[in-house]
This record gives C-alpha cells, structure tokens and sequence, in this order.
C-alpha cells in the first residue's frame, strides 16, 4: 500500500586533462562517487532539485564502475519529474565541484547524460507485494511448525498405549487346558 517509487539516473564521466595520467581519472571516480551525496555537493544540488540536502542524502545513491571512470548517480521519488530533477541537480553539482579543483586533481567531471522521466515505478505493485508477503507467511508458518517441540504423550494417551500392550503380554501366557468330557455307558 506504499506510493509507487520513481527513479530515474543520470551519468558523468571523469576525465583526464591534457598532461594527466589517464588512470588518475579512474581514482578520481572513484572518489567522487563517494562524494556525490556528501553535503559539499548536495549543498548545491538542492537548490537545482527544488529538495532539501536531506531529502538528496536519504533518496539519492551513486555507484562506480571498477574499471571505467563513471560515475551513475540515481534518485528515487514518488514524483518522476523530481526524481529527474534530483540526479540531475547531483550531477551538475558534481561537474561544478570539479571544475573548481581541476587545476589540482588534473580531472574534470563531465556531464555524460541526463537523466530521462521514468514512465514505469520501480517499487513493486500492491498485488505482487500482497503475493509475496503471503507466500513469504506460509513458507515462515511452514517451517514453525516443522521446528517444534514434540509434544508429551498424554494421559489418555499413555493409557490407551498401555491397553494396547496388555494383550500382547497375556498372549504370552500358556491358555488353561481344557478338560474333556466322556460319557459313561449305563
């Protein structure tokens, strides 16, 4: 029963300048995805997003690629425009911020693209959650019941297993003889 969540994502790109090493880019990409919803940066792209610098820290998130210098920075919201306007703000943030330091870091960000309006959520749908919540009860349900103690034999239990062992131990028992009769002639 939860809004449905949009996200859209956008990309930027680190770069090496003329005389940098091209490697450097990929350490620098790697760091500036660590930054991307860090306060310095976000300070910024609330302005753009039209959100608050918490709002950007709890629903935006940024990953990096281990071997190539990009940057994806998605944003989740109930609203696909604001989710759009959430990565893009982070993004531009992130090219601004850099351009400041580029002398120093021999790295600039750039842009690579914006992101798009997402037209689908990306949350699941109330009757795929109510599906899985209840396969997920049953399955919990299921092993509960496996995992239990046993249960002690009870009273009428135990009696009724001691009646069913009575005969068994009589039978055991030789029967009496039984004694023939004849009859006499007169």
């Amino acid at each position: 029963m939860k809004t449905p969540e949009y996200a859209a994502t956008s990309y930027v790109i680190v770069v090496p300048a003329e005389k940098s090493d091209a490697s450097a880019a990929l350490g620098f990409a790697q760091a500036y995805g660590r930054v991307a919803t860090d306060i310095a940066v976000t300070g910024d792209a609330q302005v753009w997003a039209g959100v608050t610098a918490d709002t950007l820290r709890k629903n935006v998130q940024a990953a990096t690629s281990p071997d190539a210098p990009m940057i994806s920075i998605t944003a989740r919201s109930a609203k696909p425009a604001q989710a759009v306007s959430m990565a893009d703000g982070v993004a531009r943030a992130l090219v601004l911020d850099s351009a400041h330091v580029a002398g120093n870091t021999g790295v600039k960000v750039v842009q690579f693209s914006r992101a798009t309006k997402p037209l689908t959520p990306v949350s699941p749908s109330a009757p795929l959650s109510a599906l899985v919540g209840g396969c997920a009860g049953g399955l919990l349900g299921g092993l509960v019941l496996l995992v239990r103690p046993k249960r002690a034999a009870t009273r009428d239990g135990a009696r009724h297993s001691r009646q069913a062992t009575a005969p068994a131990a009589t039978a055991a028992v030789p029967a009496p003889a039984v004694a023939t009769h004849k009859a006499e002639a007169v």
